[in-house]
């Protein structure tokens, strides 16, 4: 197999914090920097972030001053310490609670969307922040109370961490590995329909969660077998993506498929086939979608599509 390199960073990689953990636990400093009008602060409303910009083809994040984000603070959402950005503090904010979030906001600041929305087009580190605070604050929204015994949990490590007030459990942010590949063997590879995909023509990579006491490797070879009955020598790793949606980490692969007959399960599949380059250079022609631009499915895609 020849090795493909990754031509460049996954959107919502790249982040620009530093994420200086040991702050988590100095009480002092955190207190002041969420009180410092210089700090900066990423809103989150149920589960969508502020951008600004869509309309004009070139969304960008949009960070809430300390001074501005006073009145989002009096929602008593869960927040979260998120790290330094040029030496200022940055901290999400779940305003949830809120009905309407927009009279909290200055006119015209930007519009509460679904990340999956925006269409980066291109890697930005911002996008990265967005998904950081997203991610952790779908976390804390439904870790209110002890997966041991059931009791209340606390706030503790400035939001990273949440502790069972009867039985002391810690619970940590929780981000499950899910491998994703592209099996290809000659000039062609396989792409399936999903039984979940939005969009009816969409064909997409394989994918699926790895399971305990499993390596990645051996996690791509049983997602295929499983899914389209094609086993698979060569495993190699090509790059991972965060991917907030609501906790994964994607962790891209592509696969030497052995095999070529197909045998769908139709419980996760509507669909597969083996696709040629000539084809996925020309999707529209020959009646079929690929995966949306900021996916690292289409990464694997192109990538696969240029080496050859």
């Amino acid at each position: 197999m020849t090795l493909i390199l990754a031509s460049r960073p996954n959107v919502y990689s790249s982040s620009p914090l530093d994420r200086i953990a040991t702050r988590r636990e100095d009480h002092e400093w955190i207190g002041t920097q969420i009180g410092n009008p210089d700090s900066l602060f990423v809103p989150v409303w149920r589960n969508r972030n502020l951008v600004r910009g869509m309309e004009q083809g070139a969304p960008e994040a949009v960070y809430i001053s300390g001074e501005i984000a006073s009145a989002l603070r009096m929602q008593n959402g869960p927040w979260a310490f998120l790290g330094l950005l040029d030496d200022k503090a940055v901290f999400a904010i779940d305003i949830s609670t809120a009905e309407d979030p927009v009279p909290l906001l200055p006119e015209s600041l930007g519009q509460f969307v679904d990340l999956r929305s925006v269409g980066w087009g291109v890697p930005k580190p911002e996008a990265s922040v967005l998904a950081h605070a997203r991610g952790l604050m779908h976390w804390r929204a439904r870790h209110k109370f002890c997966g041991v015994c059931g009791s209340v949990c606390e706030i503790k490590s400035s939001g990273h961490m949440m502790q069972c007030t009867a039985c002391e459990a810690q619970h940590f942010p929780r981000t499950d590995p899910a491998v994703i590949m592209l099996v290809h063997r000659g000039d062609r590879a396989i792409l399936g329909h999903s039984t979940r995909f939005p969009r009816g023509a969409m064909y997409s990579t394989l994918a699926g969660f790895v399971e305990p006491g499993e390596t990645l490797e051996e996690a791509v070879r049983r997602e295929v077998l499983e899914e389209v009955g094609v086993t698979c020598g060569n495993v190699y790793y090509h790059s991972s993506q965060p991917w907030p949606f609501p906790g994964n980490i994607m962790l891209g692969f592509y696969a030497e498929g052995l095999t070529e007959d197909i045998t769908i399960d139709p419980e996760e599949l509507k669909d597969a086939k083996w696709f040629t380059r000539e084809q996925m250079r020309n999707p529209d022609q020959h009646g079929f979608q690929l995966p949306r631009a900021d996916s690292i499915a289409r990464r694997l895609i192109e990538d696969w599509l240029a080496a050859g």
